[in-house]
């Protein structure tokens, strides 16, 4: 069992890094886990998308 972290400000970027994961190594996903954090900066308010792969 081996596990793939997935980091990205935008939604749609995690979107495809997830989707370019699943093409390339076409692994056998066992769970996903997906978290959204938010911060603000100065005055900019800033996201995290993230996900956790469990594969093999």
């Amino acid at each position: 069992m081996k596990v793939k972290v997935f980091d990205e400000s935008h939604e749609k970027d995690l979107e495809e890094s997830i989707n370019n994961f699943i093409q390339t190594e076409e692994p056998e996903i066992i769970d996903i886990h997906f978290s959204v954090s938010t911060s603000i900066f100065s005055e900019e308010q800033v996201f995290c998308f993230s996900a956790l792969i469990v594969y093999r």
